[in-house]
């Protein structure tokens, strides 16, 4: 096989599988700090104990993260030494601003574990979730940073083959870094919520322990507040999204949509099966001119064409499908979200079997999302690794064993995503969570509330 096929299947797989760890890593704090907001502010002791059985859990992730996290970082070295050794004078800074960011994070995280119910004023705890979220938060900030530069190279001149005129400032704050920081947090936050919401529905459908039910209805209720409120972030992202593609990556919103000639009234086409050499879309649902609305706010915006793009500069035409999963999977939690508060406003039960099996479907899909969104940004990048100035054909590595090297690492991957899963169930498995309640804050709060 190719050695730049290898590299990218390589890198690929380790991308794949840490962005389901770096996902929650960024998002699940928020969703334990508002918990034991919930239940300082309320007396309430089951709010309490699913923060501190999310977070308990959440430590587990963290440290697959950090292994597949520095595994990235050797592979940019060792697979694209080309491309280190152009842009890592640059992307250096924001690199060790992850990395100082995570330890900032690991940090508070080790005192807010080991310091439940050791200060008087409760409250004080909680101000430990705000280190957290801010450290988890800006290690995706940092990391995004660096994959924007990829897209929208800024901040050097590129003088015979050297660097010169370096502003990290300016490469790190590159022209996409704020739309992207926007769109990878709030996506990372909506999944986080929608995960938790898809263990409470599978508990309720499930559970051994019916006296959980009522700690798991307050959850699911929290859950879809924050789901409805990070979906609808999110459908917003995607429009901030949309326009800068238009204006700064024409060819990535070219290829997404099938768009081959430029043109105003542009449709918006999601799915169908399409013939390259007649570049004819069937089976599609095409959306009259809201692709031209989507890029510039008027269905008189003209969207440049894939045939205006030269040939070898084209990104492949399947990121059409991830995108299409993108907006599908990621609208399904939105919808899912209205339909809860419709039921519950409607006085129709929003517990109901058929509407908990809904809910438990919202976790996977939010999470495919952001794996058919991270394809769609990789693949869209194509064939450039550092778009307009190298190829990834020109920055993979000449050394040989990458094929040995990629089975070394999917079986890696393997253990710890199946060693992950099994400490996780062993974790809660066999207590309730009104067990673990009644350990924590005693028979006097059997009722949930604290004095």
């Amino acid at each position: 096989m190719d050695e730049v096929i290898i590299g990218r299947v390589l890198t690929a797989s380790t991308l794949g599988f840490h962005i389901i760890f770096a996902t929650i890593g960024v998002g699940i704090p928020i969703v334990f700090m508002v918990l034991e907001f919930l239940g300082l502010r309320n007396k309430d002791a089951m709010y309490l104990t699913m923060a501190r059985r999310i977070a308990k859990g959440y430590t587990v992730t963290v440290a697959v993260g950090v292994v597949t996290g520095t595994i990235i970082g050797l592979q940019l070295s060792l697979i694209w030494p080309d491309f280190m050794r152009l842009g890592g004078q640059i992307i250096a800074l924001p690199l060790f601003m992850e990395t100082f960011a995570f330890f900032f994070e690991a940090i508070f995280l080790g005192i807010f574990l080991y310091t439940w119910d050791r200060f008087k004023n409760p409250w004080h705890h909680w101000l430990l979730n705000i280190p957290i979220v801010i450290g988890s938060t800006l290690s995706a900030v940092f990391i995004t940073t660096v994959n924007s530069f990829m897209n929208t190279p800024a901040g050097f001149d590129l003088v015979d083959g050297a660097l010169v005129n370096v502003d990290p400032l300016a490469a790190m704050f590159n022209p996409s870094s704020w739309v992207r920081i926007f769109h990878v947090v709030v996506t990372a936050y909506m999944t986080a919520v929608f995960i938790i919401a898809s263990i409470g529905a599978f508990k309720l459908l499930r559970s051994k322990f019916k006296e959980d039910r009522e700690y798991h209805k307050k959850g699911l209720k929290v859950m879809m507040v924050l789901g409805l409120v990070m979906a609808s972030l999110t459908v917003l992202a995607g429009d901030f999204s949309a326009k800068f593609l238009h204006e700064h990556q024409p060819e990535k919103l070219a290829a997404m949509e099938w768009h081959f000639e430029t043109e105003d009234n542009a449709d918006l086409i999601l799915f169908g099966v399409l013939d390259e050499e007649t570049q004819e879309v069937s089976y599609a649902l095409k959306i009259p001119s809201v692709l031209s609305f989507l890029a510039g706010n008027s269905f008189d915006t003209e969207v440049t064409g894939l045939n205006d793009i030269p040939e070898d500069e084209q990104p492949p035409l399947i990121i059409h499908y991830f995108f299409d999963m993108m907006v599908f999977f990621g609208m399904y939690g939105l919808t899912v979200a209205l339909i809860y508060f419709l039921a519950k406003f409607s006085k129709f039960d929003e517990h109901h079997p058929a509407l908990l099996y809904a809910y438990v479907l919202t976790g996977p899909l939010s999470m495919a999302a952001i794996e058919s969104g991270w394809f769609l940004a990789e693949m869209g990048r194509q064939p450039w690794i550092l778009r307009g100035y190298m190829r990834v054909s020109e920055a993979v590595t000449n050394a040989d064993g990458l094929g040995l090297t990629l089975i070394a690492f999917v079986l890696l991957y393997a253990v710890l995503g199946v060693t992950c899963i099994y400490v996780l169930l062993r974790m809660f498995q066999g207590k309730s969570a009104d067990t673990e309640r009644l350990e924590m804050y005693g028979e006097d709060y059997k009722g949930g509330r604290l004095p």
